[in-house]
Order: C-alpha cells, then structure tokens, then sequence
C-alpha cells in the first residue's frame, strides 16, 4: 500500500501538490513522514538556498536512505520523530505535507494538532491520503472483489477512509480548508497493479484468517492474470491554512 502513488497518476498529484503549497525562495518546510526523502529534493529546489527542508521521520532505515539522497543539500535537515511529536519549535513552519502516512499513525488527529503548532499564521498545510473503500479490482466474481476490498479496510489499513476526513479532520485542528481534490490511480498492468495494492498477499491473508473462501480467493486471483485488468482507487488531497 505504500507503493500506491506509484505510475503517472500518482507523479501527477505530487507536482499538483507542490503547485498548491505556493513554495517560495526562504521558506522553512516540514516533511512529516518523509520516509526514504523522495520528496525532499524537489521541495529544497523550491525553496532555494535560503529556505530550509527538514524531513521527519521514524524509520532509521528510511533515514538513512534520506540522508543520502539529500547528502549534497545543505538546506535539508533530516530528524528521526515520531509524528505524533514532532521536533521542531512551535510556530517555525511555513509550509507541511504529509502524504499517504496519516492512514498508518496511532491518531491522525494528534498528527494534525502537532502541525497546527509547529506552523505559523498564513502557513499551508498539505494532506494527502487514500480512501481505500474505494478501492475497485475488476473480476467475473464480483463479491470476492468486494469482500477483498472490506478486508483491505478493516484488517490491513489502520485508518483506511481516512482520506475523505481529511477536510473535517484539519477544520478540527484549526485549519482553514482551501482546496480539496481527489485523483483516480488506475492500474492496467496487473504485476503493476499485484505489486502496489498487494492482491496476491492480502488474499492470502484473507483467506488464511477466514474472510474469504479459499477455492474462491484462489480462483479471484487466478483471473486476474487473464485478459485485460483494471484496479482503481480513490486519493485525496486537502491544501488547508493556519489562520
């Protein structure tokens, strides 16, 4: 599920991103969960010599591949945090993204209290995240399509329609809304589409703990490799201000 942004659409949404965050020349900007510091270059690029990047994360071995990805930017820090406390001081953030992690933390909405902190007034927050009840595999068996998708949401994503609250979620936590968009993955290529949404896994899990019938489960993921295929899901994306 981590790999869900990969493709065009998922490149597309980032650069969206980015265009609606307004980076400017000086800003400090906050990368919570930045993981392996994808990101980071194309945001200190945005903020030039005199902004400032720091990328959070938990995962020291996410970090460390960060930190050498961002070896030659000097305007990038990298901070090994929780995203339920994060290490910056309050009211020194410009601008923040946090995109596909909110689904995983222990309380999204302690996520965000954080952020309404760390940032300052006029500052933009941007939010990105699935909505995995959305999610659609094409197949002849339609209901063990759709009992995968109940078990994509209730056992193996924490918070998996947390991308539609996100608009209610910021609003909690002081936020302004500005935009809210939502942009469609599509998956014609089903090693692509296996690899990313983890199908053949997650059904093997399924039916290993019962929810699915295995001759069914079995037979759902056999004709998937047959003639043309189709996976989808739903992400959103939620720019919101400090006021």
């Amino acid at each position: 599920m981590l790999r869900a942004a990969s493709g065009d659409a998922g490149r597309a949404y980032k650069r969206q991103l980015l265009d609606l965050l307004d980076l400017r020349p000086g800003h400090t900007v906050l990368d919570v969960g930045c993981g392996p510091g994808t990101d980071l270059p194309a945001l200190a690029e945005r903020v030039g010599a005199t902004g400032r990047v720091i990328g959070v994360d938990q995962d020291p071995a996410m970090l460390a591949t960060a930190r050498e990805r961002t070896a030659a930017a000097h305007t990038v820090e990298i901070r090994e945090a929780d995203a339920h406390a994060l290490p910056v001081a309050p009211g020194t953030v410009d601008r923040a993204k946090i995109d596909r992690v909110l689904m995983h933390v222990r309380s999204p909405a302690e996520v965000l209290a954080q952020l309404h902190t760390a940032t300052r007034p006029g500052a933009l927050v941007g939010l990105v995240e699935p909505d995995w009840d959305t999610l659609t595999v094409d197949a002849e068996d339609l209901e063990t399509s759709r009992a995968f998708t109940r078990y994509t949401t209730e056992k193996v994503v924490r918070h998996a329609t947390v991308g539609r609250r996100l608009a209610r979620l910021a609003v909690r936590a002081g936020f302004h809304v500005e935009t809210v968009l939502a942009t469609t993955p599509v998956f014609t290529d089903f090693e692509h589409g296996d690899h990313t949404l983890g199908l053949g896994r997650n059904m093997q899990q399924a039916v290993a703990e019962g929810h699915i019938d295995r001759t069914r489960g079995e037979a759902w993921f056999a004709g998937l490799t047959q003639g043309p295929f189709y996976a989808s899901f739903t992400l959103v994306t939620v720019v919101c201000s400090r006021p």
